[in-house]
């Protein structure tokens, strides 16, 4: 017995120490090249020009960062993305929040329906140039709006809210009801407040994928007055990449300050996710366990 006892404590001693090994190699392997970045972009262009250094520049330098504040372009490009990222992210969550509310009773009729042309949509689309043609069709092309009307539903989220709003106790709703409280009071006051941390997650996952799209600006904006961060650092390489091809065999500088540029605006469009994602950490996991359990 003792036996017994002592090699399911080896055996679980192996097993923590491997996965703390394992932990170990997945951090250094995120964390290096993320440091070696921000290390970059406060680099000069003679040190980033000679290169070599992983952990420490030789020679820091801030104008790397004056260049990009000192670019108008990227403050107007700063404020498109958080204009679109917030509205964007609100009425997402209060779309698919009020769409899920709806699905989750079992009284509709034609919900089955519903649900299963929702479930369609997550398999299948109309395709690039189809969903160009509606985009003009719409007016949305060189508009605010197409970063915000096209991205109001998504099924999957609905899901979630779906089978997360049936956790809710009948008996909730029941006694709203007898206290004369209508369909919208009910959704306001009990279900979006029981609802934070899916919405939470939701928020984060919609969140993110707003802040970092630039395929929508590609597709439909050719304005640059509205051309978000991510669409700016896309220009921006794009543009170090023709320099470089331009300057072979010529002044290694301007391509590497070029490169530090792109480098400190890769940092600042990137530290707002950063800084946000612990504040909403804590409702991630609940979130995503409460929203996908099913009855």
């Amino acid at each position: 017995m003792n036996g017994k006892v002592a090699r399911e404590d080896l055996d679980s001693r192996i097993f923590d120490t491997l996965n703390m090994i394992l932990l170990i190699i997945c951090t250094v392997v995120i964390l290096v090249p993320l440091w070696n970045v921000i290390i970059s972009s406060f680099s000069s262009g003679k040190a980033l020009a000679e290169g070599g250094f992983i952990f420490w520049s030789p020679e820091f330098s801030l104008e790397n960062y004056r260049a990009v504040f000192n670019d108008q372009g990227i403050w107007q490009a700063f404020f498109i993305s958080v204009s679109k990222t917030t509205i964007g992210v609100v009425t997402h969550v209060f779309f698919c929040a009020m769409v899920g509310y709806g699905l989750s009773k079992k009284y509709i009729r034609g919900r089955k329906l519903y649900v299963a042309m929702g479930v369609i949509t997550m398999f299948f689309s109309g395709g690039m140039i189809p969903t160009y043609l509606l985009i003009k069709s719409l007016g949305l092309l060189n508009s605010f709006w197409v970063y915000i009307i096209p991205a109001l539903f998504s099924f999957y989220d609905v899901v979630i809210l779906m089978n997360f709003f049936r956790n809710v106790p009948d008996s909730l709703e029941e006694s709203a009801k007898i206290d004369g409280a209508g369909d919208w009071h009910i959704f306001l006051k009990i279900f979006i407040p029981l609802s934070m941390p899916a919405m939470a997650t939701i928020a984060l996952f919609n969140g993110v994928g707003q802040w970092n799209d630039f395929m929508t600006t590609k597709l439909y904006i050719t304005d640059q007055s509205l051309y978000p961060l991510q669409m700016m650092l896309y220009e921006i390489i794009v543009q170090s990449q023709t320099q470089s091809m331009q300057n072979v065999g010529g002044s290694a500088v301007i391509e590497t300050t070029t490169k530090g540029v792109q480098l400190a605006t890769i940092v600042i469009t990137t530290l707002p996710i950063v800084l946000i994602y612990p504040i909403v950490q804590r409702y991630f996991i609940s979130g995503m366990m409460l929203g996908a359990v099913k009855e």
